[in-house]
């Protein structure tokens, strides 16, 4: 505990090798093995040195050290685990491997490879490994660094400003920062692999293997959708499977499916809680839509039989609009049969917007987030109220003014942050010699970490890997804005906070 956080997680990152060294080793695919295990080895090494040549030295933990070491972490860690990734395929540049392993520990899981059959399984497996430890470390960082600064949405309901935190008594105030990082870790992590290995052995009853069983248990969870077969339509456990994922999505809709530790006050029920109710009304009335459109925009679509393929086109867009609301991007079996049923040639703007819409505050999800939007809303429906009634004063008491007014008002500065963050780097790409219809794909895929998005939206394939190395040098750095918020980084910059 005494170690740098960043130290902590290269020395967590190189134990994590291990595994896919041991799967390598028992398929016999020895310089695979041989690849990660030395690459664990060396990381170990150094990090031990260091550690050493800190002499006792106890580091610095505040918030400034804990921002940068989150900022570390998402653009220098990359660099060493894309060293085994490199070595084991052989046949790809090293920023083609970095770019993997930005988009696999940011959750986003943009596939720069594109065919599945480039990798062999145990690659497949680390970078599933690595997207499902980057959703854990988003998992314990929002509480444990981000919600005392009042960062990662939970500034527009907490009393302290954006970066500064919140200022009085309370426990997550009184701890020291390392033993509040330790006791989250302890909390939260049990929960998150026992909530994967769950989902790993009900995909296994249903028929997939255990390789892309537990690949997509680990995508889930850190909604990161990379899977070892391209897709749910190459898994052998069909709709029985998409329902299990479906049903395990629903913890990336709010922080109260899984804990309570940050829940605003007032809202400690999941039944009360408006980021699951948004998250419940959008799953719902948006699939509903598409599903009634057939009536009145596709009629001259027919089925030889047209029940069992109503069934399958409400199932699909079912699961694909939680898939993307909750930025995991997988698509439904059958998600085709959903576009053609509700006669949408390209649907993509409506996947996009519920992947800029995200999930819920303090989970894997990324996007704007669903609290934001909801606090929007209701100052919305204030400035309607005002226009009825001007002299009107605001309910809801001392949390309902902090939502309609201050949260209001930073919910907004953050969507805006994040337009003008997506018009930069469309722009940006588009100087690079992009398209502009692929730049804004891109940048919308990149800020809302749903790299699927990519190959869900384009009507034309965008190949990632033919990109120019400026091209993904700016998609890596709009993986990891999208992942750690602008809020954070601007916060970083805030001379007050250095200074504390």
């Amino acid at each position: 505990m005494r170690l740098p956080l960043f130290l902590q997680i290269c020395g967590i990152a190189s134990l994590a090798m291990y595994l896919p060294a041991a799967h390598a080793l028992v398929r016999d695919d020895h310089p695979a093995s041989r690849s990660f295990f030395y690459a664990g080895t060396m990381g170990l090494i150094v990090v031990t040195l260091v550690a050493l040549s800190m002499g006792g030295r106890p580091s610095r933990h505040g918030p400034v050290s804990q921002l940068l070491s989150l900022l570390a972490t998402f653009l220098l860690l990359p660099a060493f685990l894309a060293v085994p990734l490199h070595h084991a395929l052989g046949t790809t540049s090293f920023m083609n491997t970095y770019f993997d392993m930005v988009s696999a520990l940011t959750t986003t899981g943009a596939d720069i490879f594109g065919d599945p059959a480039r990798l062999v399984s145990t690659l497949h497996l680390w970078r599933a490994e690595v997207g499902w430890l980057g959703g854990l470390l988003m998992w314990i960082a929002a509480s444990a660094i981000l919600a005392p600064m009042s960062l990662g949405g939970f500034e527009v309901t907490a009393r302290g400003e954006p970066g500064r935190g919140v200022g009085g008594p309370g426990e997550m105030r009184r701890l020291d920062p390392r033993l509040r990082l330790a006791r989250v870790a302890r909390t939260l992590a049990p929960i998150y692999a026992a909530l994967t290995v769950v989902i790993w052995i009900l995909l296994l009853l249903l028929g997939d293997d255990s390789l892309t069983a537990l690949c997509h248990a680990m995508s889930v969870m850190a909604t990161s959708g990379i899977s070892p077969v391209g897709g749910l339509s190459g898994a052998q456990s069909g709709v029985s499977g998409e329902a299990i994922l479906f049903l395990f999505m629903f913890f990336a809709l709010s922080r109260l499916t899984f804990s309570g530790d940050t829940a605003v006050r007032g809202y400690a029920r999941l039944d009360r809680d408006p980021e699951f109710r948004i998250g419940l009304l959008v799953v719902v009335v948006l699939p509903l839509l598409l599903f009634l459109r057939h009536w009145w925009g596709a009629l001259d679509i027919t089925a030889s039989e047209p029940a069992v393929s109503a069934l399958r086109a409400l199932w699909g867009s079912l699961f694909t609009v939680m898939s993307f609301l909750t930025t995991t991007g997988f698509e439904s079996a059958d998600w085709d049969t959903a576009r053609q049923w509700s006669g949408l040639g390209t649907p993509g703007l409506i996947l996009m917007g519920l992947a800029l819409i995200g999930g819920g505050v303090a989970t894997t999800a990324g996007g704007v987030k669903l609290l934001r939007v909801y606090v929007l809303y209701l100052n919305g429906l204030r400035e309607l109220e005002r226009l009825v009634h001007p002299s009107s004063v605001g309910g809801g008491g001392m949390q309902g003014a902090r939502i309609q007014k201050d949260g209001a008002f930073i919910a907004w500065l953050f969507f805006m942050l994040f337009a003008l963050s997506m018009a930069f780097v469309t722009c940006t790409l588009a100087a690079l010699g992009v398209t502009f219809d692929q730049a804004l794909v891109l940048s919308i895929a990149a800020l809302s970490t749903t790299g699927p998005l990519i190959e869900s939206v384009a009507e034309n394939p965008i190949r990632l890997v033919e990109l120019n190395a400026a091209a993904k040098g700016v998609l890596c750095g709009a993986m990891v804005l999208g992942r750690l918020e602008t809020l954070a980084i601007v916060a970083l910059l805030a001379p007050d906070l250095w200074r504390r």
